[in-house]
């Protein structure tokens, strides 16, 4: 919706909510469960655009998916009955969607044509292309191949050894995908742990998949066999409710079912170096992913640093994050988030545009940003990029501004959290009730 107006909450925040489901997971459960032969059920999928992009391009494959609420349901004859699409392959907004399936189609032996909305036809491809040519991989795109609209003809690849120049999940994943399709073993060598849902997901399915510190190889020996997935709570998702329930006096919020991934929870991390008062309840492992609630209550926050192997773990929560740190007491560093400029938009530079224009005092540097705290929000005309981890950012900012926030567009949430008003109006509601 365009142009919205955002009020400062009433009061605290309280009650407990249901995050949905994890959209890494969900992408890549789609993904396996076609590859493999036989039937998966997937629940608490995430039935947001960029999943639900992932649906229709398998769709496309032949495979059957049937999708009722947040249960999806698929029989594949398996990769080897694949049938050519006829037409070219729709990611929408989804860089996760665009950079694994690469990995997947570059080994398939069928001719794939993909494209992108203009957000996703911007994003860099190369740090994905470079090691499937070196795979052998034949991929063309515009402007040397490196961007969307793309042609992949799929071949037999050979397996290679590379590390990763870039802290990339995306990457890695691509290139373990591909390994799938490759003759010999592939491995992939990290600089630092990048979140590994795909490894995690691919021994389930029953792939010859092995982790040894920060290498991970795979090879094509094993055929993939289904495997129902449980799909925790986004802690991406939840982050914003998270920093919500910190921000907002007197709040005390209960988020269910969060996936705790220790590859994913920097954010918690952060949060307790400020002194947050966070406690994790009903810890538990389903499907090879560790979740519990998550229980935070309000207490006031010290600035801290977020930097080196921390970064990997929360990139996609530095945006809220920011916004945290202009309400903490001394002078928050954020470095070592170069990856953020290559995302749906600048991230650093829109998080620093957005939370300046509502009165922050944030300095952009190269990497990251500098975040003096205890600054007074007073409201304002506010751009989203399109992005919807910035747009969420500003709906939580409005929360504690002493004057409106209005945004000039909210469809962008809709990828991730199509649920995301409902569930603040849930908080507020909860406690107008008392």
């Amino acid at each position: 919706m365009k142009n919205q107006s955002f009020q400062k909450a009433p009061h605290a925040l309280r009650g407990e909510i249901a995050i949905p489901g994890d959209k890494s997971i969900s992408h890549r459960a789609i993904m396996l469960g076609s590859l493999a032969k036989g039937k998966t059920v997937i629940t608490n999928f995430l039935d947001g655009e960029d999943c639900l992009h992932t649906i229709d391009i398998f769709r496309a494959f032949g495979v059957s998916i049937e999708q009722k609420g947040k249960t999806v349901t698929i029989e594949s004859d398996g990769y080897a009955h694949f049938t050519e699409p006829k037409t070219p392959l729709y990611f929408g907004n989804s860089g996760t969607t665009a950079r694994l399936m690469l990995g997947i189609l570059s080994g398939l032996p069928l001719f794939t044509t993909l494209y992108g909305d203009p957000y996703l036809t911007v994003r860099p491809m190369e740090r994905v292309l470079t090691p499937l040519s070196l795979m052998g991989a034949s991929i063309d795109g515009r402007e040397n191949g490196h961007y969307l609209p793309m042609a992949v003809r799929g071949k037999r690849l050979q397996s290679i050894t590379y590390e990763l120049p870039v802290k990339s999940a995306q990457v890695k994943s691509a290139v373990l995908l591909a390994g799938l399709f490759a003759d010999g073993t592939t491995r992939v060598i990290e600089q630092a742990k990048t979140r590994d849902h795909t490894e995690n997901m691919l021994r389930a399915f029953g792939a010859d998949l092995t982790v040894d510190g920060l290498q991970v190889s795979i090879t094509n020996k094993n055929t993939l066999s289904p495997d129902d997935v449980l799909v925790p709570g986004d802690i991406s998702s939840a982050a914003f409710f998270i920093v919500a329930a910190a921000l907002v006096k007197d709040s005390k919020v209960t988020f269910k079912n969060v996936g705790l991934n220790e590859t994913r929870t920097g954010i918690l991390d952060v949060l307790h170096q400020m002194g947050a008062d966070i406690q994790i309840l009903n810890e538990r492992e389903v499907s090879g992913e560790v979740l519990g609630d998550i229980l935070v209550t309000y207490k006031k926050l010290q600035s801290t640093t977020i930097d080196g192997t921390l970064m990997p773990r929360l990139i996609d929560e530095i945006p809220i994050i920011a916004l945290l740190a202009t309400q903490a007491e001394g002078v928050t560093v954020i470095k070592d988030a170069e990856e953020l400029r290559v995302k749906e938009t600048d991230r650093i530079k829109a998080v620093v545009d957005v939370l300046s224009t509502l009165g922050a005092r944030v300095e952009e540097t190269e990497d990251g940003m500098i975040i003096h705290g205890q600054k007074t929000l007073h409201g304002g005309e506010i751009k989203s990029y399109h992005d919807h981890r910035i747009a969420m950012m500003g709906v939580i900012a409005s929360l504690i501004t002493t004057d409106d926030v209005i945004l000039d567009d909210t469809s962008s949430i809709n990828i991730s959290y199509p649920s995301f008003f409902e569930d603040l109006n849930k908080l507020i509601a909860k406690n107008d009730r008392g």
